[in-house]
């Protein structure tokens, strides 16, 4: 894995800065050490300046080049998720249920080695704003950062990510033009019958009988009402309802998730959701309440940012070991509105895992730190492709 000779030099440090991270998770808008070891570091580094709480528990850093020019954003995430770590490492979570079983720690630790090799060596015109976001798993942090005025207080002309993807070859890149991940919307669907005792059913309206008919028929949204070269997904991953084997409950709730890539297919799983599950409730003489909260848009990679990534890519781990997705994934990813707001691409660094080994959100899923330098070598590489001092 040809990376800057630099960064490679600080490759065991960044190791331990990621297993502390490791080893010290926090959920969503509450990543107050996180954020405080990103500063520190970020202080440490001669970053020109510091700014703290964007979004809440958000860091940004200004690294400014050897004279003034354009702008480019450098993004990682920095929450963990509400599991139970199953590794047995021995950095493992010291905070119970929650764990990084998506690889943030690493993103941030690779942001953090890209920031100290840009404030060492200045080797570019302009600015490089690297962005610590909180909140990805849960509670869209990129939609708070840009609606609080991220761009506006730290300009950039285009914008950048990278997430590890364990099942793609550990440190090759991959990229798509347009989408690469999928919209996601929250269902939630509370039917409401009239309960009674399970020997009894005829005293009541079961919402049991009337759940197990709406999930059935919800596989029908997309098969029937989606153009087939078109994708969207609706699937209902938990069901809830009563207290005891011989009681009929009064209600009983579906929580699911629905996922498409053009914003008329979203139009078409909202309808068509909604549609089915007050109309089957009707149906049997009961009622339900819809809930389709539209969570993340769809990640769309800009055609010239894209290009630009994908040079930078090559130029770190050469041409061969980048190559195009030959399709998008049904993942969201809320980097989504920061490329809303700006120009920008995101790309897939493949960790090596095994068809068997843990993928990601899996409670035994570890970061492949031998990805460190890779990552932190594609974003400062992008820096100084993008703002060349000879441009200035």
């Amino acid at each position: 894995m040809p990376v800057l000779n630099r960064i490679a030099d600080f490759h065991a440090e960044m190791t331990a800065w990621r297993q502390d991270l490791h080893r010290h998770p926090e959920l969503a808008f509450n990543e107050h050490r996180t954020a405080e070891v990103v500063a520190r570091k970020l202080r440490e580094f001669g970053v020109d300046e510091v700014v703290t709480g964007v979004a809440g528990t958000g860091v940004v850093g200004v690294i400014r080049g050897v004279s003034p020019g354009r702008s480019i954003g450098l993004r990682a995430d920095m929450d963990a998720l509400p599991i139970a770590e199953e590794t047995g490492l021995d950095y493992a979570s010291a905070t119970p249920g929650t764990m990084h079983a998506c690889g943030h720690d690493g993103h941030t630790t690779m942001l953090l080695g890209a920031a100290r090799y840009l404030a060492e060596t200045r080797n570019f015109a302009g600015t490089v704003q690297v962005i610590f976001q909180p909140a990805e798993e849960m509670g869209g942090g990129a939609e708070v950062m840009v609606k609080e005025g991220l761009f506006e207080r730290f300009p950039v002309d285009r914008v950048f990510g990278i997430h590890n993807w364990p099942s793609l070859p550990a440190g090759e890149f991959f990229w798509r033009e347009g989408p690469l991940m999928a919209a996601v919307a929250d269902i939630e669907i509370t039917i409401t019958g009239q309960g009674a005792h399970g020997a009894m059913p005829h005293q009541g309206n079961d919402p049991v009988v009337i759940a197990a008919t709406l999930v059935t028929a919800l596989q029908s949204v997309v098969a029937r009402n989606v153009e087939p070269v078109e994708a969207g997904v609706v699937t209902i991953g938990r069901i809830e309802g009563g207290h005891a084997f011989n009681v009929i409950p009064e209600t009983v709730s579906l929580r699911g998730t629905a996922r498409w890539f053009q914003p008329h297919v979203g139009d078409v799983l909202e309808k068509k959701v909604t549609e089915l599950a007050t109309g089957i409730a009707a149906a049997f003489g009961a009622s339900a309440a819809v809930r389709f909260t539209r969570m993340y848009p769809a990640t769309l990679n800009e055609a010239e940012s894209t290009r630009l990534a994908v040079r930078a890519a090559a130029a770190v781990a050469g041409e061969s070991r980048v190559s195009e997705l030959p399709q998008p994934t049904m993942g969201g990813e809320d980097f989504a509105f920061m490329l809303n707001a700006r120009p920008g691409a995101y790309l897939f660094l493949g960790a090596g895992r095994s068809a068997s080994d843990p993928g990601l959100h899996h409670p035994k899923f570890n970061f492949n730190d031998a990805l460190l330098p890779v990552g932190a070598s594609f974003f400062a590489t992008l820096a100084e492709q993008l703002l060349p001092r000879d441009a200035a």
